[in-house]
Order: structure tokens, then C-alpha cells, then sequence
């Protein structure tokens, strides 16, 4: 099975698939920071791509922060589990809350990037939304369905490592699935993939960004 220097090696792995693909225009690649972005910046230097980022935030079910009932993302969207805000019997007043104290959240990741990011729209344009690796693939998920309300052309997921559960559920979702390594082993952690894994700062991500802009 395939495994993956660092996050440049993977982006560069990605872009040898994706150059297979026919893109009518200057696609726009849209990163999950900080860990997508390494992997991103390879892929959106080798197609001549626009570079942004998506953030994505977890609702969370009150009393159980580990927890989350649905996803607010920078362009705005809230995307809600519906079955379990039915189940969790959550009102309006408490999803007003928690998509507010989210929005704060995705503010102070805005404002971590000093501006670079929400610069480039995805209506009418063909987008490959990009992370680091999947393991729930609900990010993910919330991610293609914010971009599908921007309107774009199609929606392509490139990711180098992912379980077989969440690499289903994200194909059926996006127009297309990039993804070298699939894994079907019962214990699974994107870590696994890399031989050098670390959190990226955001120091570093902010860096990738510049390069772009």
C-alpha cells in the first residue's frame, strides 16, 4: 500500500490523477486548513489552479461539545443532521446558538489567516476540494454540500488516504473521487499514511496562501 513521504508527496500523488482529468477551465482548489492546504498547494501549482480555503466547524449538541449535530462552513452554509436534531429534540433557539458560536469560531480562523482567505467563489467553476485524508468523511461532506450551493460546475474530491466506509460515502456525494490509498482495516488514522506527520501551523498555512495571492 501506497505511503506518502510528507503532505507534498501526497499532493504530487493527487496531481498525477487529476491531470488525467479534462478541465474546461482554470479549476479552484479549495483546501480544509491547516492540513489540507501542504497537499493543495502542489495540486493547485501543477493544474495553473486558484488556491482558497473552506473551513468547516462542527455544531455542537449542548452539554457534549465532542459532539456535533451538523456543520457551518466559511461560505456560510449550515448543513444539519436532521435525524439527530430530531432525536436530540433541538429547537430553534439551540441551533440560533450553536451555528453563533461557531460563526465566532470561523472568524477567528478567518482572522488567523490575516485576510487571504474567501477569495475566490465557486459558482461556475469546477472545484477539487482537498484535505489531508478523511476518517469520518462527515468534514468532507459538509464541505461538497456548501460548495454545491455556491452553484459550481462539478465537484471533485482529492484526498490521498481514506477508510473504505468514508471514501463511499464521500464518492457518492462529490462528481469524483481521487483517493490512491483506500484502507479496509477495522483500526484506521490518516497519521498512518505519512512517514512525517505533524500539525501544521498556521504559520505554515498562511505561508502556502501567500504564495497564491
Amino acid at each position: 500500500m501506497i505511503e506518502y513521504e510528507d503532505r507534498a508527496e501526497a499532493g504530487m500523488h493527487l496531481l498525477s490523477e487529476l491531470e488525467s482529468m479534462e478541465f474546461e477551465s482554470k479549476p479552484l482548489v479549495l483546501a480544509i486548513p491547516n492540513g489540507g492546504l501542504p497537499v493543495a498547494s502542489e495540486i493547485a501549482t501543477g493544474l495553473g489552479a486558484d488556491l482558497d480555503v473552506i473551513i468547516v466547524r462542527k455544531l455542537q449538541i449542548p452539554g457534549n461539545p465532542e459532539a456535533g449535530f451538523g456543520a457551518l462552513t466559511s461560505f456560510g452554509s449550515v448543513i444539519l443532521n436532521d435525524i439527530l436534531v430530531r432525536q436530540m429534540a433541538l429547537n430553534k433557539s439551540d441551533i440560533d446558538a450553536a451555528v453563533e458560536k461557531t460563526e465566532s469560531q470561523i472568524q477567528r480562523r478567518r482572522d488567523a489567516f490575516g485576510g487571504l482567505v474567501g477569495k475566490h467563489n465557486p459558482k461556475n467553476r469546477e472545484v477539487v476540494l482537498v484535505d489531508d485524508g478523511l476518517a469520518s468523511g462527515y468534514t468532507m461532506l459538509a464541505a461538497i454540500e456548501s460548495v454545491n450551493r455556491e452553484d459550481p460546475k462539478r465537484v471533485i474530491v482529492a484526498v490521498p488516504t481514506s477508510p473504505g466506509s468514508a471514501a463511499g460515502r464521500v464518492e457518492r456525494a462529490a462528481d469524483a473521487l481521487v483517493c490512491p490509498r483506500i484502507e479496509t482495516r477495522h483500526v484506521f488514522a490518516v497519521a498512518n499514511a505519512y512517514v512525517n506527520w505533524y500539525d501544521v501551523p498556521d504559520k505554515e498555512a498562511k505561508e502556502i496562501l501567500q504564495q497564491f495571492r
